[in-house]
């Protein structure tokens, strides 16, 4: 059973989803089409972090608005997770990357990992405290 902050931050990540999913489209439809340069360029690159940013701070809004301690702290325990798994990956990445033995990547998809780590937090709480720590 889903409590009331939960339902509010699926639907809160559910609309961020779609503005996400819109203005990335928008944004490589108008970066191939070469209908953008200069500040619009810009403005237009930044829209789809807008949602991603978004989700961030609905996962905060989550942890305030979350009444029952004990959700509270199992969204806690998971955020670690992701934060830990994310920067782990980063850096290791990062250091191979400075010593030229992988290519670069793009810095969003530390948010990919980021995002990845919620998983892997929400199976470590599922593993450590059974189903009710799902």
């Amino acid at each position: 059973m889903s409590s009331l902050a939960q339902k509010r931050y699926n639907r809160r990540t559910i609309a961020l989803s779609i503005v996400y999913a819109l203005t990335l489209l928008g944004a490589v439809y108008a970066f191939k089409h070469h209908w953008v340069s200069g500040a619009a360029a810009v403005i237009v690159g930044v829209l789809p972090a807008l949602p991603i940013i978004g989700i961030f701070v609905a996962i905060g809004r989550l942890l305030v608005e979350e009444t029952d301690e004990y959700l509270r702290i199992l969204i806690v325990r998971q955020t670690l997770w992701a934060s830990g798994f994310a920067l782990s990956i980063a850096t290791l990445w990062g250091f191979l990357e400075s010593f030229e033995i992988v290519g670069h990547v793009e810095s969003y998809y530390v948010a990919v990992l980021w995002f990845g780590g919620l998983g892997l937090g929400s199976a470590m709480n599922r593993l450590t405290l059974g189903k009710v720590g799902a």
